[in-house]
């Protein structure tokens, strides 16, 4: 049995006339190639288009196309040059395997963020249900202890997520209703102050410590737990984790919103203004770089969906120019600001009001905070 839609690469790579301008294969394109497993459509792309992140607009005027995922491991893609000059691509159909399909993006280096991270507003996280304790008087909590929770309003049964705060996010200037703000991340020091504060900001880059307007604080899903009995303190019964347990720790509700479970890379037709990186996910604190993820100053009120691609550029260091001061002395007289410098692209997978996240996708050199997006070409 042959497979009807195995057209998404030869909707992907074929250059058509309206495209001719923006859309074209690399000079170095080999005459065939065979997909393997491990690959993802942005990769394939990389590799034969001089803008990959233009696929989806090509895949959009091929019709025939039905579903962008159904490429398979083993399938031959031929380029060639047609008659008129122009690069063209065939696909051979293979007969269908069991084989899984290429994804567009590596999706399963996403997941653990799509479930983990949330912005939510700064008073829900203060006043949120908090762990007090755990049984025997541990000092931490594992994986099928009981954990004692204040605050709790809840039945037996309900399910709930312990949170961790990561980041708070602040916004600077502009009209005070969020227009022409600039916005920070402020990394939060959670060891020290879980149990007083509940939290510590970390300004020390900035300045800005405990300064600005509340935008939202990140919180990080580190484990999910169902309540045995209700009461203050209740009783809960810790089913999962990827962090020790700790007190301070709040409670959410489970977040049941969905999330695509594909993305298509994809230009945006324009870029908001002051987007910006301004956190990084981890534990990361000066740089970070290829399939990491980072939060962008930009969320679905600035127009910002999942799938859009931006190119990041860092702003170009500032500099002692000796020759133009006439003088030799490092670090005095005149100074010359060097230009900005790409350094990779950013796909924006999940939004929230003001913030989003991105995957990077792809780098040149390691990505810092304050790297300024800018549309891919």
């Amino acid at each position: 049995m042959f497979r009807k839609s195995l057209g998404l690469l030869a909707g992907m790579l074929v250059t058509v006339a309206v495209y001719a301008a923006g859309v074209e294969l690399r000079a170095d394109h080999p005459e065939s190639y065979t997909v393997r497993r491990g690959d993802t459509l942005w990769g394939i792309a990389a590799r034969f288009l001089s803008k990959p992140w233009l696929w989806p607009e090509i895949w959009q005027a091929n019709p025939q196309v039905h579903n962008p995922h159904l490429i398979y491991p083993g399938d031959v893609l031929r380029l060639s040059l047609a008659s008129d000059g122009a690069p063209s691509v065939k696909l051979v159909p293979q007969v269908r395997r069991e084989d899984a399909p290429v994804p567009a993006i590596p999706l399963a280096e996403l997941r653990m963020f799509l479930e983990d991270l949330r912005v939510e507003n700064e008073q829900t996280v203060r006043d949120a249900p908090y762990v007090v304790g755990f049984e025997e008087a541990r000092l931490r909590g594992t994986v099928g202890q009981n954990v004692y929770v204040r605050k709790l309003a809840a039945q037996p049964g309900q399910r709930w997520a312990i949170v961790r705060p990561t980041h708070a996010f602040r916004g600077f200037g502009g009209d005070g209703a969020g227009q022409g703000e600039s916005i920070v991340g402020h990394r939060l020091d959670s060891d020290v102050s879980m149990v007083r504060t509940p939290w510590a900001e970390d300004a020390r880059n900035d300045g800005h410590y405990g300064r600005g307007r509340e935008i939202g604080i990140e919180v990080s899903v580190i484990g999910s737990a169902e309540v045995l009995r209700g009461g203050d303190p209740s009783t809960l019964l810790l089913l999962g984790s990827t962090e020790e347990i700790r007190k301070g720790d709040r409670l959410l509700p489970l977040d049941d919103k969905p999330y695509d479970a594909s993305y298509f890379p994809h230009a945006p037709k324009a870029v908001p203004a002051g987007a910006r990186v301004i956190a990084f996910s981890e534990n990361v604190l000066d740089a970070t770089g290829r399939s990491q993820v980072v939060a962008l100053s930009v969320g679905a009120r600035d127009g910002v969906e999942n799938g859009q691609t931006y190119a990041i550029w860092q702003p170009g260091e500032t500099i002692a120019d000796d020759v133009a001061s006439n003088s030799w002395d490092r670090g005095t007289g005149q100074s010359v600001t060097l230009p900005d410098e790409f350094v990779g692209h950013v796909m924006v997978f999940r939004t929230f009001d003001r913030v989003s996240y991105g995957l990077i996708m792809d780098g040149l050199k390691p990505v810092h905070v304050g790297g300024r997006l800018t549309l891919p070409d």
